[in-house]
């Protein structure tokens, strides 16, 4: 089990308060989690010690390299790959993803199809419009009103010409889990799967040995990190694609989709992420731990968003977004919608009680308009993280409910 108390001393921005001596609570988690010290630390030590570039031969250049190392190895373990060289590192999501639409530009043909969905980040749907001048057609898989994905819909369109597809295991804007399983089982042998786990890593465990996937992408700001994006390709697949480098860039996998000099100091961070989710489980190595640490998490963050659904829903005035928690394939994100104000005004009562939460449509643009819901201003979303707690959530309900 997941000791709150524990934890939230381990987040020094958790203790905050404001003019009226309320103490912060952060429903904001879907848009980045808050740090706990351990990544703090890690980072302001990596500045007192070991800033410099990488591959010198003096003692802050070789740390820095072994920094590094030790991230690749780590997200290696992170996301199931036995091979560090399969994490590729970047600024963001958005911009590897970029980049590796930009690459596969060059290896598509023209009247190939790729496909994406209406119910994902524009992070994964935004990018490969690139694809379109290489003469790719874009197919979209329809968002059904209940906040799931059509897979009826998905497999008639998976044919001989599909040579990509791109989804989200989960929606940032609506907390649904999709189904990828499905998918991938009836995708044909030589089509590429991506999975976009940005809103999936801070609330389950990945394997993607399991999954089957040749791309993967991620965001170490959602689970407790600072600001780096990951990529993992299926070993041997990026160098096959023709990246935007320099010719003074390592030309091997995984530097050949990498650009410039990275962030080392968030680096260190992340690697601190990860140690500090692994200290939550119980194991004989880094990656049993992790397993076991986001089996806890995610039956805490189930738990607590399940009672902030039913709470809500329970709110005559209050009209809940998206799919239920019958089941616990879903993540701990609530969105709803208000009758008597808009999401930004919702947001502005709720941060007048140093509540922070989220309004708009953040970015799932797509998703939003299908619901009918962009002229209304999107939804107000709520979201759970392993530092929450039911106290909070009665807090948040009570304030909604006396809007």
């Amino acid at each position: 089990m997941i000791n709150s108390s524990q934890i939230r001393d381990f987040f020094p921005s958790i203790d905050r308060v404001d003019a009226k001596n309320n103490k912060i609570i952060y429903l904001d988690g879907p848009g980045g989690t808050q740090v706990p010290i351990q990544v703090i630390e890690a980072i302001s030590q990596y500045y007192i010690r070991s800033n410099a570039n990488t591959h010198g031969e003096f003692i802050t250049s070789k740390e820095t390299d072994g920094i590094m190392d030790e991230l690749r190895y780590k997200m290696s373990e992170f996301l199931g790959s036995d091979n560090p060289s399969t994490i590729s590192i970047g600024q963001n999501m958005t911009s590897l993803n970029y980049s590796l639409a930009r690459a596969l530009s060059k290896k598509f043909n023209s009247g190939d199809e790729v496909v994406i969905t209406e119910l994902d980040h524009e992070a994964n749907r935004g990018p490969w419009m690139v694809l379109e001048k290489a003469g790719v057609k874009l197919v979209e898989i329809k968002l059904l009103q209940n906040g799931g994905l059509d897979y009826e819909d998905f497999k008639s369109k998976i044919n001989e010409k599909t040579v990509m597809v791109c989804m989200g295991m989960s929606s940032n804007a609506l907390g649904t889990l999709n189904d990828f399983h499905s998918v991938r089982s009836f995708l044909p042998n030589n089509c590429l799967f991506l999975l976009d786990a940005v809103h999936y890593a801070p609330h389950f465990a990945i394997n993607v040995s399991e999954l089957g996937c040749d791309f993967l992408l991620c965001s170490a700001y959602k689970f407790y990190g600072p600001h780096v994006g990951f990529l993992y390709s299926r070993p041997g697949l990026l160098e096959s694609l023709d990246t935007d480098r320099l010719v003074v860039q390592d030309q091997s996998a995984p530097f050949i989709i990498e650009t410039g000099t990275l962030n080392h100091a968030a680096c260190a961070g992340v690697s601190a992420a990860i140690e500090f989710i692994a200290s939550l489980g119980e194991g004989d190595s880094l990656r049993s731990k992790l397993v076991d640490a986001y089996s806890k998490i995610s039956v805490h963050e189930f738990a607590l968003a399940k009672y902030l659904y039913d709470s809500l829903c329970a709110l005559d005035k209050v009209n809940v977004i998206g799919q239920d928690f019958s089941n616990t394939k879903r993540t701990p994100t609530v969105s709803f919608v208000h009758s008597d104000y808009t999401p930004n005004e919702i947001c502005k009562k709720l941060a007048s009680s140093n509540i922070c939460a989220w309004d708009g449509h953040f970015y799932a643009l797509k998703a939003i308009q299908q619901l009918g819901l962009e002229k209304k201003g999107g939804v107000t979303r709520l979201g759970i993280s392993v530092y929450n707690t039911k106290e909070e959530v009665e807090r948040v309900v009570s304030v909604i409910s006396n809007l």
